[in-house]
């Protein structure tokens, strides 16, 4: 009776399981390989598995069964369809059950025995390849980094351009202005040169003129003197000369 009940509840029980429990059972409606391709992020699958009873029963069927049978309704459906395979020999004890039995034997010892040193040897070489990815990772990270800032200071600089460009204006406005001004003092200096020349011809002109006017006058006054004029002139001088000499010799 149990067993019938427990065929008829398999099949709704498995339909019904957590998602965590369905792996490794097949979905009878779900359809492989035919549905589109969904392009939302696929979650990250966890790094430890779930947990387990006898080393195969997921955690979850235990759960899922308690509220309907109870603690230990598990345990019974499990040795009912058990007793049930072998009653309606189903399943045939034979040569190979036992082979099969000292390979799970085998197994176990196995996984007991150096399950943990095999687990801590890929977990090491888990953690190499994480780190190395990590590593390849902060590297890419750092990289780019170094790229984002160095644009981030080229875009300082395309800023500071335009203070470039007016520094460089007011330079060659500076520079026009000061081509423009020596200019200027060339050409003052130039007229001034010039200027300078025409007043040094007139003073030139007007002292050769002068000296012109008084070497005619001389000239003249000279041929306007005689030979009679000359004799009066020099002895109203000497006589000059004696009146003064004599009015001296009184004073004295």
């Amino acid at each position: 009776m149990l067993s019938r009940l427990g065929l008829r509840a398999a099949p709704a029980a498995l339909k019904s399981l957590a998602p965590s429990l369905s792996v490794g059972v097949l979905h009878g409606s779900r359809p492989f390989h035919t549905d589109q391709h969904c392009l939302a992020p696929v979650p990250p699958l966890p790094e430890k598995g779930g947990q387990v009873r006898l080393g195969l029963i997921p955690e979850e069927f235990f759960q899922f069964l308690y509220p309907k049978t109870g603690v230990t309704g598990p345990y019974v459906l499990g040795t009912g369809l058990l007793f049930y395979l072998l009653s309606k020999e189903i399943y045939v004890v034979n040569h190979e059950t036992v082979a099969g039995a000292c390979t799970v034997g085998i197994l176990i010892y196995i996984v007991k025995k150096y399950g943990g040193d095999v687990a801590a040897f890929a977990d090491k070489l888990n953690e190499e390849k994480v780190a190395k990815a990590l590593a390849v990772k902060n590297d890419s990270i750092n990289h780019l980094e170094s790229i984002i800032e160095q644009e981030k200071k080229e875009q300082w600089r395309v800023e500071g351009r335009n203070y470039l460009f007016d520094a460089k204006r007011n330079n060659i406005a500076m520079l026009l202005e000061t081509n423009y001004r020596e200019r200027l003092l060339t050409v003052y200096n130039e007229v001034k040169k010039r200027l300078d020349y025409q007043i040094a011809v007139q003073q030139l002109t007007r002292r050769k003129e002068q000296d012109h006017m008084i070497n005619w006058i001389e000239k003249n006054v000279v041929q306007s003197i005689t030979a009679q004029q000359e004799k009066e002139s020099i002895a109203k001088c000497i006589s000059d000369l004696k009146m003064l000499s004599k009015s001296t010799r009184v004073a004295v």
